[in-house]
């Protein structure tokens, strides 16, 4: 269930209020970074994925072979 407007709304003035207004630029910018960095990791571990299933593929296709002779 998704957070609705005056949550959020709710969650900013507290965070305004504990970190101050000078703090939270630099708290967005490394919260933004991380987020990035973390969905460039994610993405490269599904095209390893892919990947893998492209390698697996062959493979079998040669055990298959294999079988008719």
């Amino acid at each position: 269930m998704a957070p609705g407007p005056l949550s959020l709304i709710i969650i900013g003035i507290v965070a305004l209020l504990v970190f101050g207004p000078k703090k939270l630029p630099e708290l967005g910018k490394a919260f933004g970074s991380s987020l990035r960095e973390f969905k460039n990791a994610t993405k490269g571990l599904a095209d390893d994925d892919e990947d893998d299933k492209k390698v697996e593929a062959p493979k079998n296709d040669l055990d298959k072979k294999d079988e008719h002779k």
